[in-house]
């Protein structure tokens, strides 16, 4: 299955446009559903039928199913099941149980009901294209990440090789004082990790694609600038940038004649950039002169069709042992800033900082063996030195 993530800065028009690339991917007949979390129904107003938590077909368009999962409603069956299955411990504790009609979802909830959602649309195999209306960039990058991160923490606080002395916890739990973890803990921990490596699967697969979506400006260069260089780090590519509403021209209004101006130069820059570096196609989608309402709507932006071979994402490692005596990590950044970039090796992890985006990545095989020996940032590319460690490499290499 492909999978389409769509963001884009606040009020650029993310979920129109997924709305109208799930159409045009139904419409050429491809399985398609389409997904959001948006607390209002902005993609049911889009679509011009209502979405919620039950999968439904769009009237009138065959293949095509939107589906708009309920935060609440997951919420507090999550909070409930963990309520049963922590009953001894919250009864030594004192704790008294919260009904289901008092829960109100947490900050939060929403993006892990879109994750759980993004996991299930896949392992159903009902669909040959998802498309995922993601919330606005800087939180949709903090969520692509969260599986991994999360998987990260529950292998640091709950490591699977601990439940080899559970025989010991009685024994433990008597001479500390207090009760050990339970069995149901660590089987909890199992099966989170089995359900967030599903989820980071979908997010990582090299058929899945990210399209972002900004107005022509200043801001929107910004955004897509951050945006592009964040999904770098995440081993994300950028297959497409949607420039939306842009105005027609030529304009008689001094004001709209001005905002046309500005519009064309940044859709301008845009063009050179992607041809530059060959990270991104441009697609233009014009204003309607109103908010898109219904399938026609949808239909007359015209968004791009599906790219059917994406090209993957890659971070090779070179050798270059015969002439520097060096391996090389390239790792592409577009849009990356020199003085915004740190390194930190970590045992066989390397944490890697690029501006407000941070991501730790386990480093390939052959270098843990060696030692990190320098670091250039050249045409959007970081590229790594290191050098074997006499101690671990192999001899006769």
């Amino acid at each position: 299955m492909r999978t389409i993530l769509l963001t884009g800065p606040g009020g650029s028009g993310r979920t129109t446009l997924a709305a109208a690339t799930a159409l045009t991917a139904a419409r050429d007949g491809t399985p398609t559903l389409v997904l959001s979390t948006d607390r209002t129904d902005t993609l049911g107003a889009a679509l011009g039928t209502q979405t919620g938590p039950t999968p439904v077909s769009v009237p009138g368009v065959p293949h095509l199913t939107a589906w708009r999962p309920d935060a609440a409603e997951r919420f507090r069956a999550d909070l409930a099941a963990f309520q049963d299955r922590a009953a001894n411990a919250l009864d030594f504790l004192g704790a008294s149980r919260l009904d289901p009609e008092e829960l109100t979802p947490l900050p939060g909830a929403e993006e892990l009901a879109l994750l759980r959602a993004l996991r299930d649309a896949a392992l159903s195999e009902a669909y040959d294209l998802l498309v995922v209306d993601l919330p606005p960039t800087p939180q949709a990058l903090a969520l692509l990440a969260l599986p991994d991160e999360l998987r990260r923490y529950l292998r640091r606080l709950l490591p699977a090789e601990r439940q080899a002395a559970r025989a010991l916890r009685p024994v433990l739990g008597r001479l500390a004082g207090v009760p050990m973890p339970s069995e149901w803990l660590y089987e909890a921990a199992a099966r989170w990790d089995v359900e967030l490596a599903a989820t980071a699967a979908v997010v990582e697969d090299q058929d899945t694609v990210v399209r972002l979506v900004a107005e022509p400006g200043p801001a929107g260069t910004d955004a897509v600038r951050a945006a592009t260089t964040g999904l770098a780090l995440r081993g994300l590519r950028a297959e497409v940038l949607i420039a939306n509403r842009v105005l027609p021209e030529p304009s008689m209004d001094p004001w709209l004649a001005s905002v046309t101006a500005q519009q064309r130069k940044t859709i301008d820059e845009w063009a050179e950039s992607a041809e530059s570096t060959e990270t991104y196609a441009l697609h233009q989608v014009a204003h309607l002169g109103h908010d898109p309402r219904g399938t026609d709507d949808l239909a007359a932006l015209r968004a791009p069709a599906v790219n059917r071979t994406p090209a993957p994402i890659e971070w090779p490692v070179t050798d270059h042992l015969a002439d520097d005596g060096v391996l090389l990590w390239h790792i592409p950044l577009p849009g990356a800033i020199r003085d915004e970039l740190d390194l930190v090796r970590r045992g066989d992890e390397l944490v890697l900082t690029v501006g407000p985006f941070r991501r730790i990545v386990p480093l390939p095989s052959a270098l843990r063996r060696c030692t990190v020996a320098g670091a250039a940032l050249r045409d959007g590319e970081l590229r790594i030195r290191f050098t074997p460690d006499p101690d671990l490499w192999p001899q006769g290499r």
